[in-house]
């Protein structure tokens, strides 16, 4: 007799990861790929972080910490949220995390339970998708397009039909690099207020714009989960660690589902993130290049004909929209890797209905891969034309 399954296992997968693993085996084979398919600093955590790590690896026993992370970590990001942003949170609503991941499943267990009902914007981050269908809360669609800017607004939620009893909102937005403006951002942190609806925002990409800084929903509301991340502004995604910022009536309840689900965050990666607050000016450093490639690869697409694109105002991806080419997105970039060596990732991963049509590159390397990049996807093209 076979063994149960669970149900909750059956998510897709998160395809991007895949195509890493299928660029790296031939990379390992000997081929030269350029990789924009995975969303990743190619710089180091800063050097005070790794200086205080190797010194934490010395002189401290790197044990448990408290359940909701180092005290002195949690006053910091408290203290930042007044420095960035004018906002006076209380270190006890802070909570570190085994990266934004290990926030957003803390953040849907607390806030929701099997049979709710949470909205989300697509094209949108896969994971929030698919760990509220394994936590058994049903993921509702919110479609965005170019037309508006893949920024929603309230009107959205009107045409989700039924209860909603969350949001998750992203600004900057993955695949996008969409961002909601102060005023955009109090319109629907009032709408979730009036109907019920728990807002969750993911600010993962503060810190990474480029017209003007991002906006937090804590200047808006204390209601809302915020989750953020040491991994991508401040380049520490093999630390695996983040933080939330967490309504009063959550505090207890994600501090005990923490104690149960992770003990604590990584020890080690606490200490370093501390230390990565003091890192600013190197950290904008990488900001100023990422702006330049943002440039190389807008221009390097619209010479090549793909000129549909997401409006890329933070983050580090630009969302193609390559449905001209006649090709679905996986075929398309099954074959960018095996006939130019570039490696993107495809549109399914961020809108399983409308994806097929769409690429997303990332612009988080260096300057001199955006322009092998475009010089290597434009050869590609002549020769497929």
């Amino acid at each position: 007799m076979a063994l149960k399954r669970a149900a909750r296992g059956a998510v897709p997968p998160f395809v991007v990861l895949d195509v890493m693993g299928a660029a790296n085996a031939r990379e390992a084979a000997g081929a030269d790929v350029v990789h924009l398919e995975i969303g990743q600093p190619a710089t180091p955590a800063p050097d005070a972080a790794r200086a205080a790590a190797r010194r934490a690896i010395e002189d401290d026993a790197l044990g448990y910490t408290a359940a909701a992370g180092l005290a002195s970590l949690r006053a910091r990001i408290a203290a930042h949220y007044q420095e960035a942003y004018g906002v006076s949170v209380d270190p006890a609503r802070v909570v570190a995390t085994t990266g934004s991941s290990g926030g957003f499943v803390l953040a849907f267990l607390a806030a929701f339970d099997a049979g709710d009902r949470v909205a989300l914007a697509e094209p949108g981050y896969p994971a929030y998708r698919n760990i509220l269908a394994a936590l058994g809360v049903e993921p509702v669609r919110l479609p965005l397009d170019r037309g508006s800017g893949y920024r929603p607004d309230p009107a959205l939620l009107d045409k989700a039909g039924g209860r909603l009893d969350g949001l998750v909102l992203a600004s900057p937005a993955n695949p996008t690099g969409a961002m909601l403006d102060r005023a955009a951002l109090a319109a629907l942190a009032s709408c979730c207020r009036d109907r019920g609806i728990r807002l969750i925002s993911d600010e993962i990409y503060h810190g990474i714009t480029y017209a003007g800084p991002a906006e937090t929903a804590l200047a808006l509301t204390d209601e809302a989960v915020v989750v953020n991340s040491f991994s991508k502004y401040y380049s520490m995604t093999g630390w695996r660690i983040g933080w939330m910022v967490v309504p009063e009536d959550l505090v207890r309840p994600v501090e005990c589902l923490a104690q149960s689900l992770f003990i604590s965050p990584p020890a080690v990666a606490q200490h370093a993130a501390l230390a990565a607050f003091d890192c600013h000016p190197e950290l904008d450093g990488n900001v100023r290049r990422y702006a330049r490639n943002r440039e190389i690869l807008l221009a390097g697409l619209a010479e090549a004909g793909l000129d549909r694109l997401a409006p890329a105002d933070g983050a580090f991806y630009v969302y193609a929209d390559v449905g001209a080419l006649g090709l679905d997105s996986d075929r398309l970039c099954a074959r960018l890797l095996d006939e130019a060596g570039l490696a993107v990732g495809p549109g399914r991963d961020f809108d399983p209905e409308r994806g097929g049509d769409f690429i997303r590159l990332s612009f988080a390397g260096s300057s001199a891969d955006m322009r092998e990049a475009v010089r290597r996807l434009k050869d590609w093209l002549a020769r497929s034309a």
